[in-house]
């Protein structure tokens, strides 16, 4: 580039943008282009010496190329760019020099934001073409003009590099990025590495996934045994060679996620989200999405080390071990564990839908603090693990008998033929709905567009019709992304119809594990839905493989009696039995029969019958005996013995001799205790008989030394 050559529109710098900084930007838009087009680079930096040519001292113009190898696509990570609007605000720059637009900017928000700026503080703008003021109308709109082309040739070019990449796709001559294991040769055959110990490790990984059925597990498996997983490089210093390390659970779901290793050829698997791209980091962004999703789908283009039912069946694996609870989606259940719970990522809270964590001190218990987590609330639930278990291990062994998985199968078999059926709906919906919409659009185009009146209503009726097709393709696409409806697998079958009969067995005495026991629940149950509906009840629903449920109602062991169901009616029986005189076992026996039960068991124990009674100061008649001289109006022994003046020996020996009749006294069946009439003619006539008894007799009133029965019999009430 020649300095002789003047810069048109050069007369409207004045000595206010000499005392300013002259600003040399410098842009190239990737790293490849920095590497291998050099030349480009040397005739920006060339704008120096235009600045000096137009009057600026060399030490006061400044180049910025720190964004080299940077997009201008946008302002995010252009920090040299973002300095250079800075310092025009700041009125330190006279005069912009760039090649051209599209190094300055390559949108209209940059662009038209650096021609504001630049106008409000009167700095020019230069490039190949000539100087401008964007003070001026007319160098505004040239510049305008300038920055608008721009953008519109970065949409081309990307435009006809998608259609031109897009073709390549649909001919199936795309060649990607291989992963580690897949190698491309020079006539652009894939085949698998050569390198033996490669392809073992990676055979090995797809063989424990299989066995194991979990990531983490597959992980823990590799460093037990010190194993390294390959990658071959493609980029950096070290691209092509091949490296071995440590494996980690991103690298193991890269491999067991990529469909290349199923021998599939798939484009559109990762589409970058801009809403999601970090500013200045060109590898952020990306989104996986669902297989409905893809843009191209392959089998058979790159030799497999799994086949394709393999590679779906370990991605349904990996979805049900993943606990998430993303909006809109129903999360995983996690890879069964040898913990104790036995519905670990199968209990759901009834109050939330959160799915349900476990407790194992002092005992299971499925806890739910979802809301708590997520909005500061209470704690939905904190449930006894035994009861429930118990109900749904019952569940699910009368689920296994033959006849149920008869009734199952026909079932699954139903709804089947439902979801095809809802598919042919869907795709003739689809079908006539393109047709509406090519309908509309041949009638639009063939109306005279001078009548308005009858273009404007058949314009309508086109836009209403591309609705309507776009809602019945996005129908169409969430039921292809929505969870295949599951079969009961004929093997399966068979083996549940042979461990229909010894399967509680092994349940009760320990044969089998609880990774096992997990296992065969998950075969048929989907998820258990819980929630407290009372203190003392849980209403458990069981929801099937097959979508229906059963509900089970669960008595817990709670804390409190009083939190109980029906504790006041239970409260009134005890007081009518008490009444009735009915000893605390005997009211226990009876209660149960009635149907309550106790806080800590399913019968009513005498225990809680003698707590309920002693809280309401219901008292045995044998406890309120006890010391005491009368009861209801008639006398105790011990009473009569201190009316009469003598020990309670000498009474009951008069009792049991015959001396007071039985028309006296009546005995309690419940204590053995005597209730003697309170009649003064018999306290006289017995005062009279312990009168005539010789002092120091066996009889006598201070000498009464064999009372010990009497004492007996009474400690006894």
């Amino acid at each position: 580039m020649s300095n002789a050559l003047p810069i048109a529109g050069a007369g409207k710098i004045t000595p206010a943008h000499w005392e300013r900084q002259a600003i040399v930007y410098v842009r190239q838009s990737s790293p490849k282009q920095v590497r291998e087009h050099p030349e480009s680079q040397l005739n920006q930096r060339a704008l120096v010496q235009r600045a000096q040519a137009l009057g600026w001292p060399p030490q006061r113009v400044v180049v910025f190329d720190t964004d080299l190898g940077l997009s201008a696509a946008q302002t995010g990570g252009r920090q040299a760019f973002q300095t250079l609007a800075a310092e025009v605000a700041l009125g330190h720059v006279g005069l912009i020099l760039g090649f051209e637009a599209s190094r300055l900017a390559r949108n209209n928000a940059d662009w038209y934001h650096l021609l504001d700026v630049a106008a409000l503080f009167g700095t020019l703008i230069a490039d190949i073409d000539g100087l401008y003021d964007p003070r001026l109308y007319n160098d505004r709109l040239l510049l305008g003009l300038k920055g608008t082309m721009s953008e519109a040739e970065l949409h081309l070019m990307r435009q006809r590099l998608t259609a031109g990449r897009l073709s390549k796709v649909a001919r199936g001559e795309y060649v990607q990025h291989l992963p580690t294991g897949l190698v491309r040769l020079p006539d652009q055959r894939v085949v698998q590495d050569p390198d033996n110990q490669v392809r073992q490790t990676l055979g090995l990984v797809f063989a424990q996934f299989a066995r194991l059925g979990s990531c983490q597990k597959v992980l823990r498996f590799f460093r037990q045994h010190d194993l390294l997983l390959p990658r071959r490089q493609t980029s950096g210093p070290q691209q092509g060679e091949l490296l071995w390390k440590k494996p980690s659970v991103s690298a193991l779901y890269e491999i067991l996620g990529n469909p290349a290793y199923a021998g599939a050829f798939v484009y559109g698997r990762r589409p970058k989200d801009p809403r999601r791209a970090i500013p200045g980091q060109p590898a952020t962004g990306f989104v996986r999405q669902p297989q409905a999703e893809w843009h191209c789908l392959r089998h058979d283009v790159y030799p497999a080390y799994l086949t394709w039912e393999q590679y779906l069946a370990n991605q349904a694996t990996l979805r049900a071990n993943a606990q998430r609870y993303a909006e809109g989606a129903q999360p995983g259940g996690g890879a069964p564990r040898e913990g104790a719970a036995l519905l670990q990522g199968l209990a759901t809270c009834g109050v939330c839908g959160y799915r349900m964590k476990v407790a194992y001190k002092p005992a299971v218990r499925y806890l739910c603090d979802g809301l708590a987590q997520e909005y500061g609330e209470r704690t939905c639930a904190s449930l006894d693990g035994a009861s429930i278990e118990a109900a749904v291990v019952a569940a699910f062994l009368a689920a296994i008998q033959p006849a149920q998985l008869d009734a199952l199968e026909a079932l699954l078999g139903e709804r089947q033929q439902e979801r095809a059926q809802v598919a042919r709906y869907e795709e003739q919906q689809t079908e006539r709905a393109r047709y509406e919409v090519e309908l509309a659009r041949r009638r639009y185009e063939s109306v005279d567009p001078q009548n308005r009146l009858v273009a404007a209503e058949l314009e309508r009726r086109w836009e209403a019709a591309l609705i309507a097709l776009r809602q019945a393709e996005e129908a169409a696409a969430r039921r292809r992304q929505a969870p295949e409806e599951l079969s009961l697998d004929p093997k399966l079958r068979h083996q549940l119809e042979h461990i229909a009969q010894a399967l509680p067995e092994l349940w009760a005495n320990g044969a089998l594990t609880n990774e096992q026991k997990k296992q065969l629940l998950r075969s048929l149950i989907a998820r258990v839905i819980l929630q407290r509906t009372a203190p003392d009840q849980v209403a458990v629903k069981i929801v099937w493989v097959s979508g229906h449920f059963s509900v089970v109602a669960v008595q817990p062991r709670i804390e409190r009696q009083c939190d109980v169901s029906g504790y006041d009616r239970l409260v009134a029986r005890v007081q009518a039995l008490w009444t009735a005189g009915a000893s605390d076992a005997a009211m226990a026996a009876q209660l149960t029969a009635e149907g309550f039960h106790s806080a800590r068991s399913a019968t009513v124990i005498a225990a809680t019958v003698q707590k309920i009674r002693l809280a309401h100061g219901w008292q045995q008649r044998l406890h309120r005996s006890r010391g005491a001289d009368a009861v209801d109006g008639e006398l105790t022994a011990a009473g009569l013995a201190k009316a009469v003046g003598v020990k309670r020996g000498w009474v009951y020996r008069r009792l049991a001799g015959g001396a007071i009749e039985p028309g006296y006294y009546t005995r309690v069946p419940q204590s053995g205790t005597y209730r003697i009439a309170n009649d003064a003619a018999l306290v006289e006539r017995l005062k009279a008989a312990a009168g005539r008894v010789p002092a120091g007799g066996g009889d006598a009133a201070g000498g009464d030394g064999g009372g010990g029965s009497g004492r007996q019999s009474d400690n006894v009430t």
